[in-house]
């Protein structure tokens, strides 16, 4: 679960086509006000990172979706240029996101940007720290041409961060003075946040040095571990689902793990580990899977539906491949859900279905009794080679 700081312009919680946009751009002028200026940064608040830099449709030539203003009339100006407008940074792609919210805050006299960033390293198993003195919208380009210039400290879970941790971080960001204090503060402040949210991601980009030498996170990201959300009501009520994937925010609901993809060939899947290995001999024989979709252990026929629904509902789909380990699933509740999903969607692309494991042969049975175009396979990869195949003869 990702979300953004609750914004400033946000009292009423309602979309700008509803609640009407002059009541919000009267709002954004007395957030304003009340916090005193003499200079505003107005920011997009889009689950996207790059807005700086990023620009609008309607007007790709202009600024960007994170502008300064320097009157309460340039604020609301600025906010009323954002709002419903649609906003193309590096990681939106080129079909963007409507901007529903603005974020209105004090300026700040910026001496330096860096970076700072708590993450739950995989390879480690342990809480990481990722720090640079080069922050900003470019810190993807500084991690990939320069990485000399990254900072890593990785934290034994046994020990937990202390004061030494914090203080590498501040000499390694070229803190000096009263900033190492600052920094070591806030940096043990984001460590506790953390590990108590049950956090996998905190990123403050930029983290500034103002020239009066204090340490302030001017814009923070971060992600939630969804599996621990039932003990963080509060967070969970922060949730915009109108900044979600769709589809996504559909196989949620159904409890389906599904991601999109950019490739064309659908996925259906039982197991992460299977669904990897799926998408990576898709990939070996030419093509690119356009889905990350697992159903899980115990799916019902109904759950099976939903999955070819959400799977056939991307344009960009041109095939589906069904892959199947019984378990504890049974591969005739599969098949049944399969066939009934071909024929209430009315299946108009290739559709080939891999069965292995308890109740196989009665899988097989229901769907080759089904009538429906179904290509059968025998395992991985002759399943893998027959979608890809019968994809491209489709054209």
């Amino acid at each position: 679960m990702n979300i953004r700081p609750r914004t400033c312009c946000e009292n009423s919680t309602l979309p700008c086509h509803v609640a009407g946009l002059r009541s919000v751009l009267r709002e954004a002028g007395t957030v304003a006000q009340q916090l005193g200026g003499p200079v505003w940064v107005v920011k997009s608040q889009i689950h996207a990172g790059g807005r700086g830099a990023g620009r609008f449709k309607n007007d790709p030539d202009g600024k960007g979706g994170v502008r300064v203003g320097k009157s309460v009339e340039e604020v609301k100006e600025n906010a009323g240029q954002m709002l419903s407008n649609i906003l193309v940074t590096k990681q939106t792609g080129p079909v963007g996101k409507e901007v529903k919210r603005v974020y209105v805050e004090e300026g700040c006299d910026i001496g330096r940007e860096l970076y700072f960033s708590m993450l739950m390293d995989r390879e480690t198993s342990r809480v990481t720290i990722i720090a640079s003195r080069e922050g900003g919208m470019d810190i993807e380009e500084v991690a990939e041409k320069t990485p000399e210039k990254i900072l890593t400290i990785a934290i034994d879970p046994a020990t937990g961060i202390s004061g030494f941790h914090a203080r590498r971080v501040a000499f390694g960001l070229g803190m000096e003075g009263k900033q190492v204090g600052a920094c070591v503060k806030l940096v043990l402040a984001v460590y506790k946040a953390f590990t108590e949210l049950d956090a996998s991601l905190i990123e403050i980009n930029p983290l500034v040095v103002t020239k009066e030498n204090d340490v302030i996170a001017l814009d923070a990201k971060i992600s939630f571990d969804d599996n621990a959300l039932f003990r963080h009501g509060e967070v969970e009520e922060l949730r915009d689902e109108t900044e979600e994937d769709p589809a996504e925010l559909e196989a949620s609901k159904h409890e389906l793990n599904y991601i999109k993809l950019d490739g064309s060939i659908g996925c259906m899947v039982n197991g992460a580990g299977l669904a990897m290995a799926t998408m990576d001999i898709i990939k070996l024989f030419g093509s690119a899977p356009a889905n990350f979709l697992d159903v899980g252990g115990s799916a019902t026929k109904e759950r099976v539906t939903t999955a070819f629904n959400i799977i056939t509902s991307d344009p960009n789909v041109k095939g589906i491949l069904v892959n199947i380990f019984g378990g504890i699933m049974r591969c005739d509740v599969i098949a049944e859900g399969v066939v009934s999903a071909a024929r209430e969607i009315g299946l108009s692309v290739p559709l080939v279905v891999r069965l292995e494991g308890t109740n196989v042969e009665l899988g097989k049975q229901i769907i080759a009794d089904s009538g429906l175009d179904i290509i059968a396979a025998n395992d991985l990869g002759d399943a893998a080679q027959k979608i890809v195949s019968a994809v491209k003869e489709a054209g």
